[in-house]
């Protein structure tokens, strides 16, 4: 089935669509060819019945939330990237200190919603780039806190379509990993059980976190933020920086002098030279520290 086909199809289900997106526009690494369609789904509807189409055509998809932890390949995606939007994007307070947050809902906007109804819990969260769903499926966490540790309830479409719901310790988080990791599984929103704190007090937690974030971290260059997963009784940053490999570079893909756990672009770095230096800095790590260095980054596309 052509492009101009299945698109048709997906119109008509009441998704907004482009054809040929510069995937660089979509992730925080300012890096990736076009996808093949572009597909903003706005509602559970809208989203299941675009997965369905794309099952039932045989078409590859790939749903995106802030694309802050991936590398898409300088060939692009082939297929149909679903951006989720509309719905997903809205949070709310349920009374009882919880509230709700939809898939596609930045951290950066729960937190601030959070503190505007003077509920704490969340401070560690503040200054993680990325959207609620990214956070929760790879429990993203910093300065002491994790995603596990206010998450209640998740919903997601399975396999099949059908919309699940898990809670507690059913997320089966971990470093970096939850029940979600490895799955193709698409999340659609999660209950959060924050507590009460006065709105002033949180603000300058929330204040000193960033203050904290912008003199450790390369804030001001496209990266994907820490590269690779932090190895049992060591610091990654620490071991490349021991290697001697802190500043060095593929073409405009570079270990940061600030951060060495961060890979930054310095303006026109493709996928290959971020996945090149990738390479070069765990073969170097390994050979000088026995030490082997997982990648956190996910790589999509052709």
């Amino acid at each position: 089935m052509s492009n101009i086909s299945i698109s048709e199809e997906l119109l008509s289900l009441g998704a907004k669509l482009s054809m040929d997106e510069p995937m660089k526009l979509h992730t925080s690494f300012r890096i990736g060819g076009a996808a093949d369609i572009w597909c903003e789904a706005r509602d559970i509807k809208i989203l299941s019945d675009v997965i369905k189409t794309c099952k039932a055509r045989g078409i590859p998809y790939f749903v995106i939330g802030q694309g802050t932890n991936l590398l898409v390949s300088d060939k692009g995606i082939r297929g149909v990237v679903i951006k989720l939007c509309g719905d997903f994007d809205e949070i709310e307070a349920l009374g009882e200190n919880r509230i709700r947050c939809g898939a596609g809902a930045t951290l950066a906007a729960v937190c601030r919603f959070a503190q505007a109804n003077s509920l704490g819990g969340l401070e560690f969260a503040w200054g993680i780039p990325g959207s609620v769903g990214g956070g929760v499926y790879m429990n993203a966490g910093a300065y002491g806190g994790e995603i596990k540790d206010v998450v209640q309830t998740t919903r997601y479409l399975d396999d099949e379509g059908n919309i699940c719901e898990i809670s507690g310790k059913k997320h089966d988080f971990a470093h970096r990993r939850s029940f979600f990791t490895d799955k193709n599984f698409v999340i659609l929103d999660t209950v959060m059980e924050l507590y009460p704190r006065n709105k002033n007090e949180i603000f300058f937690v929330m204040q000193d976190t960033m203050e904290k974030r912008k003199a450790k971290q390369p804030l001001n260059r496209p990266s994907a933020g820490s590269v690779f997963k932090r190895p049992d009784g060591f610091y990654a940053a620490a071991l490349i920086e021991q290697c001697g490999l802190k500043g060095s570079s593929v073409g405009d893909a570079q270990v940061s002098e600030k951060h060495s756990g961060f890979i930054v672009n310095n303006g026109k770095a493709s996928a290959e030279d971020v996945k090149e230096l990738i390479r070069r800095v765990q073969q170097c790590v390994k050979e000088k520290t026995g030490v082997e260095l997982e990648c956190e980054v996910k790589f999509v596309g052709e």
